[in-house]
């Protein structure tokens, strides 16, 4: 009788991120549309000291990271905060509000990068077609109504390149982030030009000006631009997510991780210099974001305008993809895992994309994007964007809270936070999570992240009494494999 080899119920991922690209995917992952969303937003709440937020909302990612690179070393398995929770108060209810926060901040994310790329897609097709600007083809609509029908459109779009079962492609990862890397890098270009050159309309010691419209003292008002802020420094949490395919990540996840936030750090206070010296500081940019006007008005004359709002189209684009991959997959997960409906794990036949989950959660988005269009008036980027900074640093604070439990554990580890990071992580997270960290225009974050949170709380109940009529638990059946389960589609 012949011996035969047994597969694993759960084969090893290909190991093929070396330091390189792991760093350039780290990086992709944090630029994304958080630059060109809050930037303006930051400048009218501090005026030139913008900068100091993009520093303070570095610190507390990068406490918050050393939490994550102890628990990714300790539990390599690709299934991030919802692994940790679980592993560290073995609550299904938690891990599951846990895994759905993501979600959601997933989606809230995915609904900025659309609104972005509605008013800079809109701008740059104004400067190209139309008559005042362009080639007086024909003029293109710029206004609310003509940006929330792109943003829509958008979404749509992504939902049949989701269906069509579209991986993410690292080496695709990385031409993309060289192209949001160079968008930025033409802005810092231009303002550096601008402030050798003295043609801009602002002034580099602006830098140091402060200013507090909202009169909260300047403390609270640093606060909430570091709140609005932390929105740019996301994303290098999804990195866990490969630690199965990265060769030897014990050794080269955590310095790969603290370069890739150190990089984005650096080229968001090299952009608010390149603001503040080509803009003044009362400028306003309207809808479109302010990039596109440092552009502009930076390099009167020379076609860069013309191209830059197609870059940050294209950049940002792929930012709201992964987004709606991630939150779609993590719902397939859930249902697979019996504490989602079971509907939302159906696969389409032939394509094998979670065709029901990604439904959900576009039509989520959509209507997340009309409703807060309606409520938050002109500022919808900056409702979506805080409100997925508000999801996640509840998520980050039960992460730094995990990593405290866990150290009592003895799993082994190559790399150990000293005690007092992953406190001062949960206490900064915590802290700008609270109502005082924002502006009374900004309170409708809260309402949005309960919504949503609550209509995960009522699939939750109906999955557990479903589950309970069937003689089913409501209970995770492979917390280790998660992820695994999303990534089989």
């Amino acid at each position: 009788m012949v011996a035969t080899k047994e597969t694993p119920a759960h084969p090893e991922l290909k190991r093929v991120l070396g330091p390189g690209l792991l760093l350039l995917f780290i990086v992709g992952d944090i630029l994304g549309a958080g630059v060109y969303a809050v930037t303006g937003q930051m400048i009218s709440n501090v005026g030139g000291m913008a900068w100091l937020p993009f520093i303070l909302a570095f610190v507390v990612a990068t406490l918050t990271a050393y939490s994550y690179l102890e628990l990714v070393c300790k539990f390599p398995q690709a299934a991030g905060a919802a692994l940790y929770t679980h592993k560290a108060f073995g609550i299904h209810f938690v891990t599951f509000l846990v895994a759905f926060t993501v979600i959601c901040s997933g989606i809230t994310s995915a609904s900025t990068s659309s609104n972005v790329v509605a008013g800079n897609l809109l701008a740059g097709l104004h400067e190209t077609f139309s008559n005042a600007d362009g080639l007086g083809w024909f003029d293109v609509p710029t206004g609310t109504t003509a940006q929330l029908v792109v943003a829509m459109s958008f979404m749509v779009v992504l939902a049949l390149i989701n269906l069509r079962g579209v991986g993410e492609s690292v080496k695709f990862n990385v031409v993309l982030t060289l192209i949001e890397m160079a968008a930025l890098l033409i802005v810092i270009a231009i303002g550096f030009i601008a402030a050798g050159r003295g043609t801009g309309q602002g002034d580099i010691s602006n830098l140091v000006v402060f200013s507090d419209p909202q009169d909260k003292g300047w403390f609270l008002a640093v606060t909430v631009a570091t709140t609005i802020a932390f929105f740019a420094m996301v994303g290098f949490e999804d990195s866990v997510n490969m630690v199965e395919e990265t060769k030897n990540p014990r050794k080269i996840f955590p310095r790969t991780m603290f370069t890739g936030l150190g990089i984005a750090c650096l080229l968001y206070v090299l952009v608010v210099v390149a603001v503040i010296t080509v803009l003044p500081l009362d400028y306003d940019a309207g809808s479109e974001g302010i990039l596109l006007h440092v552009v502009r008005i930076g390099a009167p004359g020379f076609p860069i305008d013309e191209v830059f709002p197609y870059m940050t189209v294209f950049a940002v684009a792929n930012t709201a993809l992964i987004n709606m991959l991630m939150a779609s997959r993590l719902l397939y997960g859930l249902a697979r895992q019996h504490v989602l409906p079971k509907a939302l794990g159906a696969v389409l036949p032939g394509r094998r994309s979670p065709w029901i989950a990604i439904i959900f959660s576009t039509s989520l988005a959509l209507g997340l994007i009309v409703v807060v269009n309606q409520m938050s008036k002109n500022n919808v980027v900056g409702a979506l964007s805080g409100t997925t900074g508000l999801l996640l640093l509840c998520v980050f604070s039960v992460v730094n809270v995990a990593c405290l439990i866990l150290k009592r554990h003895d799993a082994t580890t190559h790399f150990r936070a000293p005690v007092w990071v992953p406190v001062a992580g949960a206490v900064l997270c915590l802290f700008l999570a609270g109502p005082w960290a924002r502006t009374e225009a900004q309170m409708i974050q809260y309402k949005i992240a309960l919504g949503m949170i609550g209509l995960g709380l009522v699939l939750w109940v109906v999955t557990y009494f479903v589950n309970k009529a069937s003689g089913t638990s409501t209970t995770f059946t492979d917390i280790d494999h998660l992820a695994e389960d999303a990534e089989e589609v």
